[in-house]
């Protein structure tokens, strides 16, 4: 029994005493399947791999649902941190709280073992950011957020806001919209159906995916889903889903800093941030959750990209490994083009689009089209001028989309079966193909032959039967003296017309047909090399033109 009033000394385990993880070792060759063998023979929870690090079981098992069981298990390795047996259990915590899926323990012979995320250690409390959220949000969106909350809470449920709205908030972010997306532990779609009722919102329910979508009378949305886990049954397939925990559904999302939820149901807004996403926001870092995300999704490469320009970060190490290593592993047939076209048209919409698609480039990302894909220099800089050429089409009116134009860049440089095979790869067929594969061989064939014409009728006949996408791609592909001539078509040149018109023309003698639009085309090309173009030296022009078919 202690001794009232006595002062005892504070015992400090040390890590050693936290270990709740074991750990094998494992030849540094091993494959997958081989390093799973012996984990579940030795019953371990992650495996050491000489001196190219661990890697976890459920990575393991995860490699082998998707059928990598050949995969070297070092391609598939965390870097995870190590302390000494001796460390002070504070240090372990904030490995845990920084999102370490474990913590390595060793001391002078070795790896003792480790300790999970799934410790008690981990369960640190969250911060409220009710105030942030009050001062950012909408009247409509606060109330709204109170309204989920109650609900949840009178039908015995646990709902949370997660998303880039949580991200944002946290990062002090401008709002360019508030919609809504909340998860729910327990009856998404019931939740849903209860907040349209009370909101006399219109609700769309997506049974098989858990979700349901709310619009509200005045066009805000809200999105509200069952909290769930997938399953990916093939590299790029979409996956399966089952109910499950908010912490189970946020670790299945793509970035830590789209995996933070903000409970609603307790009143008090307290963050959940079981993998760091906070602290890679204020360190300006992007990093996934698990070694094979980019496989399990692989338009996961196209959205990093899209993250990283708009906020400004970088790739932590890791991540850009695992990224090379899904561009690296193949071109996902389970992944439709319509899914990646749909990322480059949210890329294109950025203010910094460019920056994302010469970093997509750079990265290998664009062989997820063909194989034979390669990215040049050149590629990079047609990339750079992308927002001028959508600049300059838009200001003239032309009807052009931006994702065929940024195509025209990405695939200027590539042999004419690749350029096939990626527009078919995002889903063009029929008319949208044929424009798009015309587009790019006339500005291959052209570009350099329209600087060096010079002004007038020459330069028009080479222009005049142009779409808006090819004169788009000319502009694009030119340099000044190619831009010159095809602005000085679109803006001035192309309007251009005769004083006569057709009718006048026959009344004069020229046979209807092709003789009226050849003299009509004659008339025009005069007035574009500045000939006399007032209506009686029109009639005398088609006078002397009818002499000499009479004499020929």
């Amino acid at each position: 029994m202690g001794k009232r009033g006595h002062r005892y000394p504070q015992v400090e385990p040390g890590a050693a005493a936290l270990v709740d993880a074991q750990i094998a070792a494992a030849p540094p060759t091993v494959s997958v399947r081989d390093a799973q063998v012996r984990a579940i023979r030795e019953r371990v929870d992650a495996v050491q791999l000489g001196d190219r690090g661990f890697v976890l079981c459920a990575d393991l098992a995860r490699a082998a649902a998707i059928g990598l069981d050949d995969l070297p298990a070092s391609a598939i390795t965390r870097p995870l941190p190590l302390v000494s047996a001796g460390a002070p259990e504070v240090t372990v915590r904030r490995a845990l709280a920084a999102g370490a899926p474990m913590v390595v323990v060793q001391d002078r012979r070795g790896v003792v073992g480790g300790v999970s995320s799934t410790s008690a250690l981990a369960g640190a409390i969250g911060l409220s950011v009710a105030t942030r959220l009050s001062q950012s949000l909408p009247a409509w969106a606060s109330e709204t957020l109170a309204s989920l909350g109650r609900l949840a809470e009178s039908h015995g449920m646990r709902a949370f806001l997660v998303g880039g709205l949580v991200r944002d908030v946290l990062s002090a972010s401008v709002l360019d919209r508030a919609d809504l997306d909340v998860v729910v532990e327990g009856d998404g779609l019931g939740l849903a159906r209860a907040l349209g009722e009370e909101q006399h919102a219109s609700v769309i329910e997506h049974g098989r995916f858990l979700t349901a979508s709310i619009r509200r009378p005045s066009g805000e949305r809200i999105d509200v889903a069952t909290a769930r886990s997938e399953r990916y049954e093939a590299p790029g397939a979409l996956p399966r889903v089952l109910p499950a925990s908010i912490l189970a559904d946020l670790g299945r999302r793509d970035f830590t800093l789209n995996a933070m939820a903000v409970e609603i149901s307790g009143g008090d807004m307290r963050l959940v941030d079981p993998h760091g996403g906070r602290g890679d926001l204020r360190r300006r870092r992007l990093r996934i959750l698990h070694p094979l995300s980019f496989v399990d999704d692989p338009t996961r490469i196209f959205r990093g990209a899209r993250y990283a320009a708009r906020l400004d970060l970088v790739y932590d190490g890791w991540t850009a490994s695992c990224q090379a290593l899904a561009v690296r592993l193949g071109a996902y047939p389970a992944l439709s083009g319509q899914r990646i076209a749909a990322e480059l048209e949210r890329i294109l919409a950025e203010p910094r689009a460019d920056l994302a698609l010469r970093r997509l480039g750079a990265a290998g990302a664009f062989r997820l089209l063909d194989p034979r894909y390669r990215f040049t220099r050149a590629t990079g800089a047609l990339l750079g001028a992308l927002p001028s050429a959508w600049a300059w089409s838009r200001e003239r009116g032309l009807d052009v989309a931006r994702l065929e134009l940024a195509l025209m860049a990405l695939l200027a440089e590539q042999a004419s079966d690749v350029r096939s095979a990626a527009l078919r790869r995002l889903g063009f067929t029929g008319e949208p193909l044929t424009r798009a594969g015309r587009a790019l061989e006339i500005t291959g064939r052209l570009v350099d032959r329209l600087a060096e014409t010079p002004a007038g009728a020459e330069r028009g006949r080479l222009l005049r039967e142009r779409t808006d996408l090819e004169l788009a791609a000319l502009w694009l592909g030119g340099e000044a003296a190619a831009r010159t001539a095809v602005t000085w078509w679109v803006d001035t040149a192309r309007r251009v017309r005769s004083v006569l018109r057709g009718e006048e023309v026959v009344e004069l003698g020229v046979r209807r047909g092709p003789a009226v639009a050849e003299v009509l085309d004659r008339l025009r090309d005069r007035r574009l090399d500045g000939e006399s173009g007032d209506r009686e030296a029109e009639i005398e022009y088609v006078r002397h033109w009818l002499e000499a078919r009479e004499e020929g």
